[in-house]
């Protein structure tokens, strides 16, 4: 008889895990140019959350709770800023989740977003619900998860996805854009863990990082339409 159990401390969970991915273009054209029908948020926030997510790799929670004074003019550029807003008891999922994204010129363009027109609003998107859980945007990500899946986007592709997206057309990009530059943008902790990483990237001017951001290009059809 065996003095112990052998098995003990080994994890048998053979629950498939699947893997997320990014998105193709053909998936990011069906998505656009599907019509959005849905009645639990307006057509602005449909296309104002994807738009945003694509065009900055932010995270739903992140962008669910980005307020009117969130966006602020720093060394002259318009920027998104990530912060925790403990009012509200929110804060972004780690420490490097507070950063500043500047926003991309397609952002600012869009009609109907009005990033940089005072509307009164607390919210960027004020037509977000909460969750019972206490998490903003209860509407959005229900709504987002079944249209996705009517129009046929496989399992392995969710808003989380955009991220991913994201992170690797601007890892493809030209050489002179550092990948703590693109760390940064994204809220991720530095990939190399250097004591001049840990120290000094707070001090990346934001033109570099306006840099990393106007980096992001999509064809044409996959844009998000309002």
């Amino acid at each position: 008889m065996a003095d112990r159990n052998p098995w003990a401390g080994w994890d048998f969970n053979i629950t498939k895990k699947i893997v997320r991915r990014g998105w193709t273009d053909d998936e990011l054209t069906r998505l656009a140019h599907t019509p959005w029908n849905g009645t639990s948020v307006s057509r602005t926030t449909w296309a104002g959350i994807i738009s945003v997510g694509m065009f900055t790799g932010m995270r739903l929670g992140e962008i669910c709770n980005l307020r009117k004074q969130d966006i602020e003019i720093i060394e002259g550029v318009p920027c998104f800023h990530v912060r925790p807003h403990p009012e509200d008891n929110w804060s972004p999922k780690t420490s490097a989740g507070t950063r500043i994204i500047p926003i991309h010129s397609h952002l600012l363009t869009m009609e109907g977003l009005s990033l940089l027109r005072d509307t009164g609003e607390h919210y960027l998107f004020p037509d977000l619900t909460v969750s019972s859980t206490g998490e903003r945007g209860d509407n959005f990500a229900r709504a987002f998860s079944k249209h996705k899946k009517r129009i046929g986007i496989p399992e392995d592709v969710t808003f989380h996805s955009f991220r991913h997206t994201v992170s690797t057309r601007l890892r493809n990009q030209e050489a002179h854009i550092r990948e703590l530059w693109i760390d940064t943008v994204l809220g991720h902790e530095a990939s190399h863990k250097s004591q001049g990483t840990m120290n000094y990237t707070s001090g990346i001017a934001v033109a570099n990082l306006q840099q990393v951001i106007e980096a992001l290009h999509y064809p044409e059809e996959c844009i998000m339409p309002f």
